[in-house]
């Protein structure tokens, strides 16, 4: 399902429920998904949380769910021992915003996502 070349490649289709999912909890306010579990996705560290929370509200303007216009510049990047996946957010004004979700998708089985930071890059 997922290369593990080193090169950039796009998000395949059987993640994008995961981060729609996730994004979804984060335009609630729920950045460590305490109230918002997702399927194969760890509960996110209270200061990463905390820092995701920052990040946003430095942004300015709040998160919204995912629009289909972010799988257009989501990629995955093996990174020996695990996938790096960037995927850039939704906000209320933006369909594809430059607040970035850094997560890890270890090669695990099953897969597991670890959300590590939003911010821009």
């Amino acid at each position: 399902m997922l290369a593990r070349d080193g090169n950039e490649h796009p998000v395949p289709s059987e993640l994008h429920a995961t981060f729609h999912d996730i994004a979804a909890a984060f335009a609630a306010g729920d950045y460590a998904l305490s109230n918002h579990a997702v399927t194969g996705v760890r509960a996110v560290d209270l200061s990463i949380a905390k820092s995701i929370a920052e990040s946003v509200s430095a942004y300015g303007v709040s998160l919204a769910p995912l629009h289909a216009a972010a799988w257009r510049h989501a990629v995955y990047r093996w990174m020996d021992g695990y996938w790096r996946v960037l995927v850039d957010l939704t906000t209320e004004r933006e369909e594809v915003s430059d607040l970035t979700l850094h997560a890890k998708l270890h090669d695990t089985e099953p897969l597991t996502l670890e959300v590590e930071s939003v911010h821009v890059p």
